[in-house]
C-alpha cells in the first residue's frame, strides 16, 4: 500500500505561500531595522556587512519556526488574539534559536540588543499587517448600508454584544447609553457611551436610529420598565439580549437577540420559591400532569423537571400537542424518565390503567376547556363534561390510588361567573372540596387570571394582526384583565401545591388589572409602529365575556400566607349532597337544552348569573 504524501509543501496553497513570503520579508526587514535603530539610523562598517549574512541565518530559522508553529493554518480575514499569541510564541522561539546558532557559530558583530529589538519589530510587522488586513476586510464588507442602532447598557453584556455585532452585516452600533456617570463619555471597543438612558429620544433623533438593543440582563423589573418607557417615548423598536438565567446556564449566547416579550411589560419581579420544600415534594417522586401539552401544563412540566422527579407522567388529549412536548423534552431532558400518554380525563378505564401502572404521588390537573366564547353556546355541555366530570374522574382515581396531593388549576373566571366556562370551573372547585376528607389525599385549588402568551391569550392574536399590518381588534375600550407570565403562574402553582391542604383555594397576586387596549398599544409601539400606522378596532364584547374579572367572590375574603404572592380564599364549600346531585346530572344520558343547562348551572353554582352582552 503506498504511503500518503504528507510533505508540508503539498499543503501550501497560493494564499499560504503569499503569507509565508510576507512573513519572511517581514523577518528580513525587522532584522535590518533592529541594526539600524541600534546604531541611531547609521550602520558602521563592521556591522553593515554582518547584518546581511546574519539576516539570512535569521530568515532560515524563522522560515522553519513559522511553518512548524502552524502560522498558516489561520485565516487572516479572521485574525484575532489567539493568532497574535501564536505569533509572539513563534517569534520568541525563532529569536532564541537564531542567537543560539550565532553563539555556537561564533559569529561576531551582532549586538545583544538585537535580541530585544528584533522580536519586538517582527511581532509588530506580522501582527500589524494581519490586523490591518482584517480591518480593511471588515470595513469593505460591513460598513455599507448598515442600520444604525444604539445599545442600552454599558456593562459586561454590552461588551460581549459589541464584539459579536462588529461583524454583523445588518447593524452598526453608533453609541451606547448608560445611567452610570463613570461610564459616560468613555469608549468601549471604539464606541462612545453618549449619555444616560433618559437621553435616548435625543440621540435616536440625532443619529437617525430606529432600533435599540437592551443589554441589561441582570436588571430588575422596575429598571426594565423605566428603560421600556424611554424606548416608547423615543419611538424606537426595542430588542433585548437573553435573560441572565439563560446566559449563566449557557442555554443561549449573548448574540441571540430577541424581541421584547410582552410579559416583560408587566414589571413583575421573579417568584421566590421554597426550593428545599419543592425538592422534598417532587424529587424522586412520580408526578402526573393532565393537559400537559397546553400552555400551563407544559410549563408546569418544565418547572417540575428542574426538581428531578423519579418519573413524570404526561396526559394529553391532543396528539399534536403531545408530540410537540415529547420532541422538546427528548431534546432538552434526554435523561429524564417521562411518559407521554394520549388520553381523555373523562375516560375512567384509561385513568385506571395509568394510575395502576404508575402510582403517582402528586397530580396537577391542568386539562380544561378555557375559551369563553367557544364554550358559551354550542359547546356548553361539552365544557361541563370536560371541566367538571373530567375533574371528578381524575380526582376519584387519585383517591383510589392514594395520591398525596391533587392540585386543580382554576381561573379568576370562576368568581361570580357570567359565562358557562367560568361556572364549570367553579363546579370543578366544588367537586374537589366535596371530595376532601374522604381519604388522605389533600386537594388544593389555585386561581389565577390570564397568562400572557398562552395559546388562548390575546397576545399571539395581536402579534399576528400587527404582522399583517392591522387592524388590531379589541372587544371593548374599557375591558380589563389580570395578567401574569406563564413561568410565574407555573411557579406559583408549584408553591401553592406545596403549601396547600384540605381543599384550600389559593389566589395568586395578579397585580393591577391591565386594559386590553393599552396592551394592544404597547405591542404596536414595541413592534416599531405607531397607532397611525396600525389601527385599533373595537368589535364588541363576545358571548359570556365580562368587562372585568375578579379574583374573589362577593362573600369571600382572604387569609395571608408566608408567601407574598399567595393568599387563601375563604370560599363557601359544597353542601353534603351537592356532589352526588351534580354528578348525577352530568352523567345523564339526555343532553339538556341551552335554557335547561343554564338554569341548572345556576342551581349548582349560586354565583353564576348569565349577563346580557353589552357592546362597545
Amino acid at each position: 500500500m503506498p504511503k500518503s504524501d504528507t510533505s508540508p509543501l503539498k499543503s501550501f496553497n497560493l494564499l499560504a505561500l503569499l503569507a509565508f513570503g510576507h512573513d519572511l520579508a517581514a523577518a528580513s526587514l525587522a532584522w535590518y531595522m533592529a541594526f539600524w535603530l541600534r546604531f541611531n539610523l547609521e550602520l558602521p562598517p563592521p556591522y553593515s556587512s554582518s547584518v546581511w549574512s546574519t539576516m539570512l541565518l535569521s530568515m532560515a530559522v524563522g522560515a522553519v519556526s513559522f511553518w512548524k508553529f502552524g502560522l498558516y493554518r489561520g485565516i487572516w480575514r479572521y485574525a484575532s488574539l489567539p493568532d497574535l499569541r501564536n505569533i509572539v510564541v513563534t517569534v520568541s522561539v525563532s529569536t532564541m534559536a537564531s542567537f543560539l546558532l550565532i553563539f555556537l557559530l561564533q559569529i561576531k558583530h551582532v549586538p545583544r540588543s538585537i535580541a530585544i529589538l528584533y522580536p519586538i519589530l517582527l511581532v509588530c510587522l506580522m501582527g500589524g499587517s494581519r490586523a490591518l488586513y482584517r480591518s480593511w476586510k471588515d470595513r469593505t464588507m460591513y460598513d455599507v448600508n448598515r442600520e444604525p442602532i444604539l445599545i442600552l447598557g454599558a456593562g459586561a453584556a454590552a461588551s460581549k454584544l459589541l464584539w459579536d455585532l462588529a461583524r454583523n452585516p445588518k447593524w452598526q452600533v453608533v453609541g451606547l447609553l448608560d445611567d452610570d456617570p463613570s461610564k459616560q463619555r468613555r469608549e468601549m471597543y471604539g464606541v462612545k457611551v453618549l449619555g444616560n438612558i433618559g437621553s435616548l429620544a435625543h440621540w435616536s433623533k440625532q443619529l437617525a436610529v430606529g432600533t435599540c438593543i437592551i443589554a441589561m440582563p441582570s436588571a430588575d423589573a422596575t429598571q426594565r420598565q423605566r428603560v421600556l418607557r424611554s424606548c416608547e417615548t423615543a419611538g424606537v423598536k426595542v430588542l433585548t439580549v437573553p435573560s441572565l438565567d439563560d446566559l449563566m446556564h449557557d442555554r443561549i449566547a449573548i448574540s441571540a437577540i430577541r424581541e421584547i416579550e410582552i410579559d416583560e411589560l408587566l414589571g413583575r419581579n421573579p417568584v421566590s420559591l421554597d426550593i428545599a420544600g419543592l425538592k422534598h415534594q417532587i424529587t424522586d417522586q412520580v408526578v402526573l400532569v393532565s393537559g400537559a401539552g397546553g400552555s400551563i401544563g407544559s410549563e408546569l412540566c418544565r418547572q417540575i423537571l428542574r426538581f428531578k422527579p423519579r418519573r413524570l407522567v404526561l396526559i394529553e388529549q391532543s396528539e399534536y400537542a403531545l408530540y410537540r412536548i415529547e420532541q422538546e423534552f427528548s431534546a432538552n431532558h434526554p435523561t429524564a424518565l417521562v411518559d407521554y400518554l394520549a388520553g381523555d380525563v373523562k375516560n375512567k378505564q384509561r385513568l385506571q390503567d395509568i394510575f395502576s401502572r404508575f402510582h403517582p404521588s402528586l397530580v396537577f390537573h391542568a386539562a380544561a376547556y378555557k375559551h369563553v366564547p367557544l364554550m358559551e353556546t354550542e359547546n356548553a355541555w361539552e365544557a361541563i363534561q370536560n371541566n367538571v366530570f373530567g375533574t371528578y374522574c381524575l380526582a376519584m382515581a387519585s383517591l383510589e390510588y392514594d395520591v398525596d396531593k391533587f392540585v386543580l388549576i382554576s381561573t379568576d373566571k370562576a368568581v361570580n361567573p357570567t359565562n358557562v366556562m367560568g361556572a364549570t370551573k367553579r363546579m370543578a372547585e366544588l367537586v374537589c372540596q366535596g371530595l376532601q376528607g374522604h381519604h388522605d389525599t389533600d386537594f388544593v385549588i389555585v386561581r389565577f387570571g390570564n397568562v400572557l402568551g398562552s395559546n388562548g391569550s390575546v397576545v399571539p392574536k395581536f402579534r399576528e394582526q400587527i404582522e399583517r399590518g392591522g387592524p388590531v381588534t379589541v372587544t371593548h375600550p374599557d375591558i380589563t384583565r389580570y395578567f401574569m407570565s406563564i413561568s410565574e403562574a407555573a411557579q406559583l402553582v408549584l408553591q401553592a401545591g406545596l403549601m396547600g391542604k384540605q381543599g384550600q383555594i389559593f389566589v395568586l397576586d395578579m397585580g393591577t388589572p391591565i386594559k386590553i387596549v393599552d396592551l394592544a398599544r404597547e405591542m404596536i409601539r414595541l413592534s416599531g409602529f405607531s397607532e397611525d400606522q396600525i389601527d385599533i378596532e373595537f368589535t364588541g364584547l363576545r358571548p359570556g365575556e365580562k368587562l372585568f374579572e375578579e379574583l374573589l367572590a362577593d362573600d369571600e375574603h382572604t387569609l395571608p400566607t408566608p408567601h407574598p404572592k399567595l393568599r387563601i380564599a375563604r370560599a363557601r364549600a359544597a353542601e353534603a349532597k351537592w356532589l352526588e346531585l351534580a354528578i348525577s346530572w352530568i352523567t345523564q344520558e339526555r343532553k339538556p337544552t341551552q335554557n335547561e343547562l343554564r338554569a341548572t348551572l345556576q342551581v349548582f353554582v349560586n354565583e353564576y348569573q348569565p349577563a346580557p352582552v353589552p357592546h362597545a
